[in-house]
């Protein structure tokens, strides 16, 4: 068994050396700190000044890549002041730009702190003096998004106008060969109507869409009856229902008013309706609802239809959106996510 005086002893020696290892640790820290606070200091004033006046996310890094100064929105994407970047890719494009002494941007992907879900961001890092570099971020997912919805939608109306030019293009080369025959040259010209129909319908929505999205679009607002608006709505598709085997029943409260535009408000709820009968099975029904909640006024379209898919619920507002090409190829019309 050790000695008193033995265990004292060593116990005297295991206190020297944890003192000495927090000392260590803090002078590191303190080295640390001052190193920040000196790098600090060597900013030029206009990125410091431009630091203060940026929304996006941006750092400047020193040599060693820790960040000394930062912007409000830098720690959405983890980055701190004292801190080395969480995220392999910037310190890939950081190191790399420090290397070559060029300008480099690059988008990635990144995660913040408030969503789990990846972000589109622009990233681009400069090298302002040789022990400095400069990091900004900034985040183009809403950019990346509605360009696609562009793209979408110039594409999607292509589609859709082709298909009745090129059938009037055809009927109109039929009657031509027709000519002797009354008949169909009866049949052919009510196929022409029908066609230039469906043209006038699909430049109405979208001139309608336009207008629905334009800056203007209820600058002129006055008290609107909802029983007025559900009713007008009805009955401009009560044809399309009755076509369709699909019966339309309205339900709910009534009585209800809103400040708007009645057209407006018209072509939305008949909006609705319409996707809903064509998606509807034969001998089913298609509800509209009104529901009076306090100051707000609620309308809910509801039908036994094939619904929308979880994946594709995101993308509902988007113009002339397909969702499922088979829907299309089974109900001859385009399977529009959007159902307002």
């Amino acid at each position: 068994m050790p000695s008193p005086q033995l265990a004292l002893f060593a116990l005297a020696i295991g206190i020297a050396i944890g003192a000495g290892v927090v000392l260590l640790v803090t002078w590191a820290y303190r080295m640390r700190m001052q190193t920040i606070q000196d790098n600090s200091s060597s900013i030029p004033a206009g990125i410091t000044g431009m630091l203060a006046g940026m929304d996006d996310a941006a750092c400047v890094l020193d040599a060693s890549g820790l960040a000394v100064a930062t912007t409000r929105s830098a720690a959405l994407f983890g980055i701190r002041v004292g801190a080395v970047l969480e995220n392999d890719e910037l310190r890939r494009l950081v190191r790399g730009v420090r290397s070559s002494g060029i300008s480099r941007s690059e988008t990635l992907r990144l995660t913040t702190a408030r969503s789990l879900d990846p972000r589109v961001v622009s990233a681009r890092a400069s090298v302002v003096e040789p022990r400095l570099t400069l990091l900004i971020i900034r985040d183009v997912t809403e950019r990346e998004r509605l360009d696609q919805m562009r793209t979408d939608f110039v594409s999607n109306t292509s589609h859709e106008l082709k298909t009745p030019v090129a059938s009037v293009s055809l009927l109109a080369e039929a009657i031509g060969s027709a000519a002797d025959d009354p008949e169909q040259v009866r049949r052919f010209a009510e196929r022409i109507t029908a066609e230039a129909r469906r043209l006038d319908q699909l430049t109405g929505r979208i001139m309608s869409l336009s207008r629905l999205q334009s800056a203007e679009s209820l600058s002129q607002v006055e008290p609107v009856s909802i029983d007025e608006v559900v009713h007008a709505a009805i009955e401009a598709h009560a044809v399309q229902a009755a076509s369709a085997g699909v019966e339309l029943i309205r339900g709910g409260d009534r009585g209800a008013w809103v400040r708007g535009d009645a057209q407006v408000l018209v072509e939305a709820v008949g909006n609705l309706l319409a996707n809903a009968i064509v998606y509807s099975p034969h001998g089913t029904d298609v509800g509209v609802g009104v529901k009076i909640d306090g100051d707000v006024v609620e309308i809910a379209v509801a039908d036994r239809g094939i619904g929308i898919s979880d994946s594709e619920r995101e993308r509902i507002f988007e113009r002339f959106y397909r969702a499922d090409d088979a829907r299309s190829r089974r109900t001859g019309e385009p399977a529009s996510a959007c159902r307002s």
